[in-house]
C-alpha cells in the first residue's frame, strides 16, 4: 500500500521537475506560475486534511517521488 494518494505522488513528481527545469531556465514567468500552482496543490492536497505533514512526511514524498522518477513511474 502507497502511503501517499497517486495524485499527490505525482503533483510532487512535476513540482521537482519544474523546479529542476526553472534552476536550468531562470526567470521563464510559465515555469514560475506552474510551480506555484503546484505548491499550493502540493501543500493543501486533502491528503493532508488531519493535520499538516511534519518534516519526516515530506521528506518521505520526496523520497518516494525521486524514486519513482528514477524508475520511469
Amino acid at each position: 500500500m502507497r502511503p501517499f494518494p497517486d495524485d499527490l505522488a505525482r503533483a510532487q513528481r512535476e513540482w521537482s521537475a519544474t523546479y529542476r527545469q526553472l534552476a536550468e531556465r531562470p526567470g521563464r514567468t510559465e515555469l514560475r506560475r506552474r510551480l506555484y500552482r503546484l505548491s499550493a496543490q502540493v501543500f493543501f492536497h486533502p491528503h493532508w486534511q488531519q493535520g499538516r505533514p511534519c518534516p519526516a512526511q515530506w521528506r518521505r514524498l520526496r523520497e518516494l517521488t525521486d524514486t519513482g522518477e528514477r524508475l520511469g513511474r
